[in-house]
């Protein structure tokens, strides 16, 4: 079936901090995409390609707003929906408080699976059309949030946690069990509809050297799934992970001895990485995940974009909810553009666009699926709405340029922006119609 949508079109061909404007993006004040089979066919200008669709092709007309690529959420964790905006605590203290105590709640398979319908509808609802989640330690909990995206067809990447110290009892694997778990879940849902799967250890203080060990070994044996943890968040966590592993010359290095830094290896946060480490991370073709929202909320400290990206780290974006406060990646870009400016350093709207599109499929090695219009892309895109708002309306009714437009919508947008969300060209949310059911729990 062929499809077709008029609005503003833009998407991403090239990174604009490296490339400068020219040739970094495409944009069509008035655009038409077209979609056959719920893959890209084509782009360009409605009055060039209009005339091309022939007799039968459903035609969607978005004249007034943007069309853009969905939203890539690179780390999250659907079992923290529950804790969002949990009051005053750093890192280790907050998961002990109120994390540890959520995710045992996982074990339920009736609460695995509530949580994680909501969760995806949160996703689409807020345009975000592909995420990398980290489960609970339960299987249960990565079956859960897999079907609900099984169910979209949507995009996700998920895995079990690993854990098998310094938490709770109750939330304890072992190097032995979390293998099985994990081998038996990536037979099951890995490279299943959409579907992949990450080797989860949590981060290097909860797992032994045998759990470690363990997740390299894995990752060995099953080269085209991800690895998904976090590095450097916080100044005690680094701490603690250098007295746990003495020998190791830094957080980084733990994961590297390992086995479990290489392509399609994601790192959350690296607030404190060194000029070694983001060396290290660029040569084995791993991403570092920023994500803004979380470390401020957290008080974890403020990532250097500008650094790691000159040491050639690639860097994609997340929401990580629940230490992150919002599912909307425009209140995530505003976020790391205030990151930005308290650095000394800028964000461009187009560079931050970027970066939650294109920027962060390169990062996750799925550009050539997703992330941009290029023809064959799977058609996964959002709607804008640059009227959402009365207040976006009139700063956005000044705007001069495309740049200026996105800039109103990534500092005074929230999930009102995001008027329709479309999965391989099927709408899944559409704003202005909330009882049709559209992108609802399955």
């Amino acid at each position: 079936m062929k499809q077709a949508f008029r609005g503003s079109i833009l998407h991403f061909l090239d990174d604009p901090t490296e490339s400068g404007l020219a040739g970094a993006f495409e944009y069509h004040e008035d655009g038409l995409l077209i979609v056959e089979d719920g893959h890209v066919a084509d782009l360009g200008g409605a009055r060039d390609l209009l005339p091309t669709l022939g007799v039968g092709a459903a035609l969607a007309d978005c004249t007034g707003k943007l069309i853009v690529p969905g939203f890539i959420d690179a780390h999250t964790h659907f079992v923290q929906t529950d804790v969002i905006a949990s009051y005053g605590r750093r890192l280790l203290d907050w998961l002990e408080d109120y994390t540890f105590p959520a995710e045992r709640a996982f074990a339920d398979e009736a609460h695995a699976r509530e949580v994680a319908g909501f969760f995806a509808t949160e996703l689409l609802r807020n345009g975000t059309t592909t995420a990398l989640v980290v489960g609970s330690v339960h299987p249960v909990s990565v079956d859960a949030i897999f079907d609900a995206a099984l169910a979209r067809d949507m995009r996700l990447i998920a895995g079990k946690a690993l854990m098998d110290r310094n938490c709770p009892e109750y939330l304890q694997d072992t190097a032995a069990s979390g293998y099985a778990d994990s081998a038996a879940l990536i037979a099951r849902w890995h490279g299943r509809g959409r579907l992949q799967y990450a080797i989860t250890p949590r981060f290097a203080p909860s797992s032994t050297p045998e759990q470690l060990a363990a997740a390299g070994r894995l990752a060995s044996e099953h080269p085209g799934v991800y690895v998904h943890t976090h590095v450097a968040e916080n100044e005690e966590e680094v701490a603690w992970a250098k007295k746990l592993f003495p020998e190791r010359r830094s957080y980084l290095d733990i994961y590297d001895h390992y086995g479990l830094l290489r392509r399609r290896t994601a790192l959350a946060h690296g607030i404190w990485l060194d000029d070694a480490d983001l060396a290290r991370i660029a040569a084995a073709g791993a991403a570092v995940v920023h994500c803004p929202a979380c470390n401020l909320f957290l008080g974890s400290g403020l990532f250097d974009l500008q650094r790691a990206t000159a040491a050639g780290a690639p860097v994609a974006l997340g929401t990580d909810i629940g230490g992150g406060t919002t599912f909307c990646m425009l209140g995530v870009l505003h976020d790391a553009y205030k990151v930005a400016q308290l650095r000394g350093n800028s964000l461009s709207p187009l560079s931050a666009f970027y970066l939650a599109t294109l920027g962060a499929a390169r990062a996750l090695d799925l550009d050539g699926r997703i992330g941009s219009f290029a023809k064959g892309r799977e058609a996964d895109f959002i709607v804008l709405d640059p009227a959402a708002t009365p207040l976006l309306a009139r700063r956005t009714a000044a705007a001069r340029d495309i740049s200026g437009k996105l800039f109103l919508l990534m500092t005074l947008g929230d999930d009102r922006a995001v008027a329709q969300t479309y999965l391989k060209g099927r709408l899944c949310h559409d704003r202005d119609a909330p009882a049709s059911g559209a992108g609802r729990s399955k």
